[in-house]
C-alpha cells in the first residue's frame, strides 16, 4: 500500500509562496498562484488571507476549507527537484 504525503511544516515565504516539509523530509517551495482558481480559492487571492494558512489532514488548508491535495503539492515539488537538478547536471555543477 501506498503511503499518502503528508505536510509536517509549512512556511510563508512571501507573495503566494510556501515552503512545505513533508513527513519523508522532502521538501522545496510551492507557488500557489497558478492554483487559485475558482470560487473557494478567489479568497485566497488576497495575500493577507493567503497568509493564515494552517496544516490540516497533511497538507496545506485555509479557515474557507480549502486545500489543495498533499499528492499534488508533493508531486510539485519532485517535479521541481527534479528539473533543478537535470539543469543543474546541465551546466557542470556538482550535486552534493
Amino acid at each position: 500500500m501506498d503511503v499518502v504525503p503528508s505536510v509536517i511544516r509549512a512556511t510563508y515565504e512571501g507573495d503566494f509562496r510556501i515552503h512545505l516539509t513533508f513527513h519523508d523530509n522532502l521538501q522545496g517551495s510551492v507557488d500557489f498562484q497558478g492554483w487559485l482558481e475558482g470560487p473557494v480559492f478567489e479568497p485566497l487571492k488576497d495575500r493577507t488571507y493567503f497568509q493564515h494558512f494552517f496544516i490540516d489532514g497533511g497538507t496545506v488548508a485555509w479557515p474557507n476549507g480549502a486545500d489543495i491535495a498533499p499528492e499534488t503539492l508533493y508531486e510539485s515539488i519532485k517535479h521541481s527537484a527534479a528539473a533543478q537538478q537535470r539543469g543543474a547536471g546541465a551546466d557542470g555543477a556538482t550535486l552534493r
